[in-house]
């Protein structure tokens, strides 16, 4: 989108003009799932004694000391374009401090966000010099979307896991315990993606050049040779499996991924693209953070379901339509029975609720 809309704030970048939001809370454009997986991963016994006892053990210095000792800081000096693009996301975003961005020699396309306390971005010198401008503001933009969501913090501990994890193996609790931790990481962290693209979405405001970006990560050399409408097609194609056991070996294709599949993301993102939501933002209409209330963990949960559910009822894939058959009758029997102990315990269940929510603010 080049032209602004009547009444929004606007940033002059080269050629054109890009909407600002002012105070834009995160879950303006994170996705349920995102916040669903999360919630559900913390609820798993253990997870807040892992965590603690690994970020305790090493602060982010460390991160932060290797990035200085083994990458380029950007700057005005250092890799200028760069180092616009960078203030001009967090701008938009309205995250201050603006995060540092490192540039790491790495033939392979890749960035993430890193940090606890301040978290910083690294890209490597594959995706700088694969992306065009525009597609390179949506991956900036994308990391920004972590930084300003708070995904960096448990991406960081995510490392640090898979890290020690090998080192435990010799300790069967320890170790197992680690690694359901791990999982549970990997699985929100794969939906927080989604989340990032909608920031770097917002950023640009352009989606064809997040899908030029996604085209590119996929597998193109030039942009020119490839026919978005048969790209998006694919993911289309991935989707309408012819069976079951299709539909299981595809689940497979998931372990131990933390980025979703490029071609089934970037269809998701053009989906949100085209949806109410995003023209809504857009227009101003977003959450501020000083007005958005915190969300129980039971919402978190329940939004996840919902989205999970829609996605499902709409899916061609064989699998999901039994999984939403039997998702519906296990809801229906699930709603009766929580009518049932409401009638008799409502006091109660209004108390649970709360220390839900409780339970989320001690851990947040």
């Amino acid at each position: 989108m080049s032209d602004s809309e009547p009444g929004n704030e606007v940033l002059a970048v080269e050629g054109r003009s890009l909407i600002r939001f002012p105070e834009i809370s995160p879950r303006a454009y994170e996705h349920p799932a995102d916040r669903g997986a999360l919630a559900t991963a913390r609820a798993l016994p253990g997870f807040d004694q892992v965590l603690k006892a690994i970020s305790g053990a090493v602060g982010e210095r460390s991160e932060r000391l290797l990035a200085l000792a083994s990458s380029v800081r950007v700057s005005e000096r250092q890799y200028p374009k760069l180092d616009r693009l960078r203030r001009e996301c967090a701008e938009i975003l309205d995250l201050d401090p603006v995060p540092d961005v490192f540039v790491q020699r790495d033939p392979r396309p890749n960035a993430y966000t890193v940090g606890m306390d301040q978290p910083f971005v690294v890209l490597t010198t594959g995706l700088v010099e694969l992306l065009d401008d525009e597609a390179l503001r949506f991956a900036v933009g994308h990391e920004m979307g972590h930084a300003l969501s708070g995904h960096a913090l448990y991406y960081t501990l995510l490392r640090r896991l898979v890290q020690m994890v090998t080192g435990l193996s010799w300790m069967p609790v320890g170790y197992w315990g680690m690694r359901a931790v791990i999982a549970a990481l990997t699985d929100w962290y794969r939906r927080a993606e989604l989340s990032a693209d909608r920031a770097g979405l917002l950023c640009v405001q352009d989606p064809g050049a997040a899908l030029r970006a996604h085209v590119l990560l996929s597998g193109a050399s030039h942009v020119d040779e490839i026919d978005t409408a048969a790209f998006l097609q694919q993911a289309a194609e991935y989707d309408a499996v012819e069976s079951v056991w299709d539909s299981v070996l595809k689940l497979g294709h998931l372990d131990g991924l933390v980025h979703p599949l490029p071609v089934v993301r970037a269809a998701d993102l053009q989906r949100w693209a085209a949806g109410e939501q995003y023209r809504a933002i857009l227009a101003g209409d977003y959450p501020r953070r000083g007005e958005d209330p915190t969300a129980t963990w039971t919402q978190d949960v329940k939004d996840a379901a919902r989205s999970y559910k829609d996605a499902l009822a709409t899916s061609a894939d064989p699998l999901a339509k039994v999984l939403n058959e039997v998702g519906e009758t296990l809801s229906d029997a699930a709603s009766k029975v929580w009518q049932r102990f409401n009638g008799r315990n409502g006091e109660n269940g209004g108390q649970r609720d709360g220390e839900d929510a409780g339970r989320r603010d001690s851990k947040e």
